[in-house]
């Protein structure tokens, strides 16, 4: 599975150097943080909607539109997957209670 995302990102950094015109993601870099934040928050409500309606191929739909927006936020900051993946692997054995009062309050 993480080959395709791996793929993914890789393609989505490309696109930093892509004509806006001729890409979508470098049409969303072009535009900046909130444009990208903007089309972030619609996938996510488009999820929600998703999920309350049940559909399990819209969910699924959804749900990949929604992983893509949010990997071109992380390659828009130059996070790689793995920094997202060994924050999954520090958390992975912790009770969500646990690992929600470990964290920083700042």
């Amino acid at each position: 599975m993480s080959a395709i995302l791996d793929e993914l990102y890789h393609v989505l950094q490309q696109r930093k150097q892509a004509d806006a015109s001729q890409s979508y993601v470098a049409s969303l870099y072009k535009d900046g943080t909130d444009k990208i934040l903007k089309k972030l928050g619609e996938e996510a409500t488009e999820t929600v909607i998703a999920g309350k309606g049940g559909d399990r191929q819209q969910i699924i739909y959804e749900t990949a539109d929604l992983w893509f927006h949010s990997m071109v936020l992380l390659a828009h900051n130059d996070i790689e997957l793995d920094c997202v993946l060994d924050e999954l692997a520090r958390r992975f054995g912790l009770s969500g209670l646990e690992e929600k009062a470990n964290r920083d309050p700042s």
